[in-house]
């Protein structure tokens, strides 16, 4: 028995929401999308911390311009802000370096940094899922409670298949999916759509490429003027506008083993 995982419970038990951003293969825009979305939300008014479980390749401090942080070790780790933003990652003990885990080390990995970390009283827990339908997915899944759901996806056809094996295992675990994002849209096609109508699930709406991001990048100043975060703010608008509060009635969650 790991006592670690009452912790966890622990340490969720004053955060409001955890939304998970996935969509199952890399280089699709996730941690652009939960970066973006917790300098958003910040801005909104709304207590806000960022977790990016990507252990081997984290790149969320890089899209914030997070540099020289130091987490605070009190009862457990503090973590440092910026903008507003209480960040976690694994990048602040790696310091850059190459992280490489064999596979039994992932849950490991995950279950330390869910038990360590200090959040305090939050509205909004973001969560950068890294590529995959692994591990790290289904420890998160596993561990943290009432875990919610934005699906990123492109119209790359390789992606969309991802998405839909995605889509089933949260369909049958009964958890919750806020929605689908289009995201680096390149033409005024409707395939997506057609793919994914199926499963009956939100279409929160499309980003098209941005050129201007890469240029943007560590400087939220910048960021804000992007088509992007525009895009991403106006999404995120109606999320906080449409009934989400409201989950009775709901069928109960089984748990991933």
């Amino acid at each position: 028995m790991d006592f670690r995982l009452d912790i966890v419970d622990k340490r969720f038990r004053d955060i409001k929401r955890t939304i998970i951003v996935s969509g199952g293969k890399g280089g699709i825009g996730k941690s652009l999308t939960s970066s973006f979305l917790a300098v958003i939300l910040s801005d909104l008014g709304y207590k806000v911390g960022l977790l990016d479980l990507d252990l081997c390749g984290p790149s969320d401090h890089l899209i914030l311009g997070l540099k020289n942080a130091k987490p605070i070790e009190d009862k457990g780790i503090i973590p440092p802000e910026i903008n507003g933003i209480k960040f976690m990652s694994i990048v602040l003990y790696t310091y850059n370096k190459a992280s490489v885990f064999r596979k039994e080390d992932y849950s490991n990995a995950v279950v330390e940094l869910l038990s360590i970390t200090l959040w305090d009283k939050i509205d909004f827990l973001i969560i950068d899922s890294p590529p995959g339908i692994e591990n790290v997915f289904l420890d998160s899944i596993r561990l943290i409670k009432n875990p919610e759901f934005i699906i990123l996806t492109t119209q790359s056809a390789i992606v969309i298949e991802t998405v839909k094996k995605l889509l089933d295992i949260l369909n049958e675990l009964n958890i919750p999916i806020l929605g689908i994002i289009e995201n680096m849209k390149s033409s005024e096609s409707n395939w997506v759509k057609e793919q994914l109508k199926e499963y009956n699930i939100p279409f929160l709406g499309e980003i098209p490429v941005d050129s201007g991001i890469e240029n943007s990048l560590g400087n939220i100043t910048e960021l804000r003027k992007t088509e992007f975060y525009g895009r991403l703010k106006n999404i995120t608008l109606d999320l906080l506008g449409s009934d989400l509060e409201n989950r009775k009635g709901m069928p109960e969650r089984k748990v991933y083993q």
